[in-house]
């Protein structure tokens, strides 16, 4: 899949919005001309942040019986929460703080108008430990508000100190500010190190590096997959020409085509089952779609619990909720492919239905970023990017097309892709995670830039063993029961990495 990147050009920009005024002024010729953008439904949507206790429950001591989870003692910390410009936050900054902030983007949080603060409880425990403070914006909006996510997190870490001074405790600015999320989170924390975020944000933070975990970091990329997926889906199963808002009017006739356990109906005791050839097919344009052959693809699409989510998608219309006017999501770039059959495979690219986005969809804004911000790689910082081979729901393709666009834009010694052996949507251990953020850290600081995997060579990525580098066990007790799970089906079905001799 090939990056979308699209220039900004003033003079059509300025035809295209709804209206031009000429603000008011003390007379002469030098009045300020203000573009005013469009409204969209995202714009119209009221939202509530809920004020986050200075507590946190998840870290008490034996929380949730996991007695690894253990609460730092209140004297070690000063913890403040509060909402700023309509988003709610939560900051820890340690007595023996080392001067360092860590900006903390959670992930997708739903279309409900109550916003909430999201705790980096992998991250939390490494950096209290490391003299870090640490701070989370619950954004002022929810939905795929990636440009909320930036500009919140950005205004957040400018009133850092303010926020300190007021609550008693006098701080100077940080010497260092970096951000890592999940997820969205993830856009969001890659996004917030472009040049073109620094260049149009509203809120500008220089930040010294980054680490995107299971991040979009290809942007609308990740939505044209999912288009893609649905008519793939569609053709293989003789149904190409009906349009993509109307799924429903035939998921029913495609899910029978291709599924005898469908992604609908998964749970963990009742994996997604495909028909012997129809479904096969599929699975195979799956696999290509979303990174190319690779471990533990099939155990993630039938046990991982991701791909349902994937799926559930199907059925937009391209403005990503309102969060665009115009449908932006688009297929006529994307090659389809069955393995081993080329002749399936040129049927297939012929009859699948072609989604074309309107240029103007997610184009650059006078008034601050794109609606969805873009993922360029052109990057000026340090950023180390972990994602894992089996996620279906931003698929491993995302760390590939980051790595691409990184190269293209001549920024690729600025990035270092991880690849990680988990079968979910970020399910990562709490060692892989730290470990990343501390490479990132020292690299930074001026240590050598840390090693990562190839994500892009085919041989490399479908070997038996690839991922096994980065890849730390799950322990039970300090990471979530979820992952200790999910890395439990792994071993089950010999999927583990060797262990070190």
């Amino acid at each position: 899949m090939q990056p979308r990147i699209r220039l900004f050009a003033p003079f059509v920009l300025a035809a295209l919005t709804t209206a031009v005024l000429t603000a008011c002024g003390g007379g002469g010729g030098g009045d300020a001309v203000v573009v005013r953008e469009e409204a969209r439904a995202q714009d119209t949507r009221t939202s509530f942040a809920v004020v986050p206790p200075e507590s946190y429950p998840d870290f008490e001591a034996g929380a949730n019986g996991r007695p690894g989870f253990t609460a730092l003692a209140g004297s070690d910390t000063d913890r403040w929460t509060g909402t700023l410009a309509g988003a709610g936050y939560r900051v820890e900054v340690p007595r023996n703080w080392n001067g360092k902030l860590v900006m903390y983007a959670h992930g997708y949080a739903g279309m409900g108008n109550a916003l909430a603060v999201q705790t980096p409880t992998a991250l939390r425990r490494y950096l209290i430990d490391n003299g870090y403070a640490w701070a989370a914006s619950s954004y002022s909006k929810n939905y795929y508000d990636v440009r909320a996510g930036v500009e919140d997190t950005n205004a957040l870490a400018n009133a850092f100190v303010e926020i300190a001074r007021t609550n008693g405790r006098t701080l100077l600015a940080p010497t260092k500010t970096y951000i890592t999320g999940h997820s969205m989170g993830g856009h969001v924390a890659a996004a917030a190190v472009e040049a073109e975020a620094i260049a149009d944000a509203n809120n500008v933070v220089h930040y010294a590096g980054a680490v995107p975990m299971c991040g979009v970091t290809g942007d609308m990329a990740l939505f044209d997959t999912f288009t893609a997926m649905q008519v793939a889906a569609q053709a293989v199963a003789g149904q190409p020409t009906s349009p993509v808002a109307r799924w429903t009017e035939v998921d029913d006739l495609v899910n029978a085509r291709l599924w005898t356990n469908p992604p609908a109906a998964w749970s963990p005791s009742a994996p997604i089952e495909p028909t012997a050839v129809e479904g096969e097919r599929y699975l195979s344009i799956v696999r290509n779609l979303t990174g190319g052959e690779r471990p533990l693809f099939r155990l993630a699409l039938q046990r991982g619990g991701s791909f349902p989510s994937a799926y559930g998608v199907f059925g937009g219309d391209g403005t990503i909720d309102g969060i665009l006017n115009k449908p932006g999501t688009d297929t006529t770039s994307i090659t389809y492919r069955i393995d081993g059959d080329s002749a399936g495979s040129a049927a297939l690219n012929a009859a699948a239905l072609k989604v074309r986005e309107d240029p103007e969809a997610n184009r650059r804004r006078s008034d601050g970023l794109r609606w969805v911000p873009q993922v360029n790689g052109d990057i000026r910082v340090p950023v180390v990017a972990i994602h894992t081979v089996g996620d279906l729901f931003v698929p491993f393709n995302m760390m590939q097309i980051y790595r691409q666009r990184a190269a293209a834009a001549g920024r690729g010694d600025q990035l270092v892709t991880r690849a990680i052996r988990g079968i979910s949507h970020c399910d990562f251990t709490v060692s892989e995670q730290v470990e990343a953020f501390d490479a990132m850290v020292r690299w930074e600081g001026g240590g050598p830039r840390p090693a990562g995997d190839d994500v892009l060579t085919p041989a490399t990525v479908a070997a038996p063993t690839y991922g096994c580098t980065f890849t730390r066990p799950a322990i039970a007790g300090t990471d979530t029961d979820a992952v200790v799970g999910l890395r439990g089906l792994i071993a089950i079905s010999g999927g583990s990495c060797p262990s070190p001799s």
